[in-house]
């Protein structure tokens, strides 16, 4: 038990340290460097809690790129906020 605690909150850490190298605000939009475009709007999108959390201790961590092209990272993130990880998922199983 105590075990696979210690794995979790291993894996938990990992996953966090990766998330938090893809949040808004990374070095990698500024400069001569293309900005955030439409799928990095989507990957913002279903970041945006965790980097919201991640915000607290590191100031350089936005929830939103300001770095970006434009409508279409708009559109990115907006469908990845209300979508979330399937939440746009056309067919559903209906409870009977």
């Amino acid at each position: 038990m105590v075990q696979k605690l210690l794995v979790g909150l291993v894996l938990g850490i990992i996953v966090l340290f990766v998330l938090a190298g893809c949040a808004p605000g990374h070095p990698r939009f500024s400069g001569d460097r293309p900005p955030a475009g439409f799928l990095w709007g989507v990957w913002h999108g279903w970041i945006a809690p965790f980097a919201l959390i991640g915000g607290f201790f590191n100031p350089g961590i936005r929830i939103y790129e300001r770095n970006n092209v434009g409508w279409f990272y708009d559109l990115g993130f907006y469908l990845a906020i209300i979508g979330g990880f399937g939440g746009l998922s056309l067919v559903r199983r209906r409870d009977k």
